[in-house]
């Protein structure tokens, strides 16, 4: 059966509580809200500001956790203070995950290159999640989407090592790069399992430049803006966004996030999860207007 994914071209933050009520899904409990919080210095993260209808809606906790490389994120403190920088306290209560060792450690049975997954030990205090990510171009991913802060996002600071280097954090940034890739597929199903499908995904395809926002020296987006698209299949989102890219054959920045994409090999983050069977690649795409 294909995953169903609805779609509009209006980029606004009315316009994605509209998704998410024709969706139709409830999310009950405490709400973990997965956002970027962006590196400081990058100029394309989305802002605060732009989420806070649809988080003031479920009423969640704004989740991240902390990275593993130097910046203004790999320590709670710092981490806190970017936060704050970026205001995401003025609006909501925030939650750094792995602020407190030990980091909670989630099966993954199927997973082709790792078996467990280190993430955020504040993971056990939510019963769903709504997933905001950010579509764009990542130096090492090729594209980041909701895969990808599923795994990557969630993972605490040692877990994003352990994911990156393909089991062994000491490989970080060395390893295998499809290893790498097929580790992230393997880490979001983990977080899939752990709330047994009370998770909503929301894309947005804005700003969308070659580098990640956790790049504090990040290119200026290369394309046009697409829209926005939700689902609760965490493949089918992506998939579906990559060929909204792949189908914008008239913007002249085109070719340069698919060459980002593509010699990253982007796509297998995909094709690792649907062979791990938590989604699928096949959606049926439904405008909005």
């Amino acid at each position: 059966m294909k995953a169903k994914v609805y779609f509009t071209r209006e980029i606004t933050p009315e316009k994605v509580l509209e998704l998410y009520q024709l969706l139709g899904k409830t999310l009950e409990g405490n709400i973990a809200v997965k956002v970027h919080s962006g590196e400081t210095g990058n100029q394309n993260f989305l802002r605060p500001e732009f989420w806070k209808p649809m988080i003031d809606y479920v009423g969640g906790t704004v989740v991240e956790c902390n990275t593993a490389y130097e910046g203004t994120r790999n320590t709670t403190e710092k981490h806190k203070k970017t936060m704050e920088d970026h205001g995401w306290n003025r609006y909501f209560d925030v939650d750094i995950m792995d602020e407190e060792a030990p980091d909670l450690v989630l099966p993954i049975e199927n997973g082709k290159v790792i078996k467990e997954n280190y993430v955020g030990s504040h993971l056990a205090n939510y019963d769903s999640m709504l997933v905001l990510s950010h579509f764009k171009g990542h130096p090492m991913g090729g594209y980041g989407g909701a895969l990808k802060q599923l795994s990557i996002g969630v993972a605490s600071s040692f877990g994003k090592a352990y994911i990156h280097g393909a089991g062994d954090p000491k490989e970080i940034w060395t390893s295998d790069h499809d290893s790498f890739l097929e580790s992230m597929a393997d880490a979001a199903e983990s977080v899939v399992d752990y709330f047994k499908g009370n998770i909503v995904y929301i894309n947005v395809m804005k700003n969308m430049s070659v580098d990640c926002d956790c790049c504090a020296e990040a290119e200026d987006p290369c394309m046009e803006d697409i829209g926005m698209l939700i689902s609760l299949d965490p493949i089918a989102i992506d998939q579906a966004c990559l060929d909204l890219v792949y189908a914008a054959t008239d913007d002249p920045g085109q070719a340069h996030l698919l060459e980002r994409i593509e010699s990253r090999n982007g796509v297998h983050t995909i094709e690792a999860a649907a062979a791990l069977g938590y989604g699928s690649r096949e959606y049926e795409l439904v405008e909005v207007e």
